[in-house]
């Protein structure tokens, strides 16, 4: 297992959907999110039924919190990604070493006030809105993609499932 990035974390605005957060903390995990909060109460009334999120909490802390400013990390930039006039697209902006990403629920946006108080604002270009779990994996593989990240077969053999032992075979 690689390292927790202890300067990425994630705020949801009021999230619905417990299939969808899930994939988030997959995602959190596997680009080494240090933490994710939520607001609201539409995430906390349904992620005791699903099955899916489980395992994810264990070693990703996922915390409901009133206001996600309260809960800015220390010295961390806040990036709002939101399809919203005027923010900067992903491909031409430059993620921020501590970063406190904040993604918009399913079904609305990031309001004004919310978006108001963050130092960045960056969308993902695309012919049609991704659901919140499609946007979280793009923009941490943006990131990554942006980063000095380790490359090669020993990350390979960290990051691939126990039943994955399949070797390019050279000719």
């Amino acid at each position: 297992m690689h390292a927790v990035n202890q300067k990425i974390s994630i705020g949801l605005v009021n999230p619905k959907n417990p299939v969808n957060v899930a994939s988030i903390l997959r995602a959190a995990g596997c680009y080494g999110v240090a933490s994710v909060f939520y607001t609201g109460q539409r995430y906390r009334f349904a992620k005791d039924f699903n099955a899916d999120t489980k395992a994810f909490h264990k070693s990703i802390p996922t915390v409901g919190v009133e206001d996600l400013k309260e809960v800015v990390p220390k010295g961390a930039s806040v990036v709002a990604i939101e399809l919203v006039e005027g923010a900067t697209p992903l491909p031409a902006f430059s993620h921020p070493d501590n970063a406190f990403y904040i993604l918009g629920p399913e079904d609305g946006s990031i309001s004004e006030e919310v978006l108001a108080w963050c130092d960045h604002v960056v969308y993902v270009p695309t012919y049609s809105c991704m659901n919140l779990a499609a946007t979280a994996n793009v923009l941490l593989y943006d990131r990554l993609c942006k980063s000095d990240y380790p490359q090669g077969d020993a990350l390979i053999r960290d990051s691939r499932d126990n039943n994955n032992r399949t070797k390019i075979k050279s000719s």
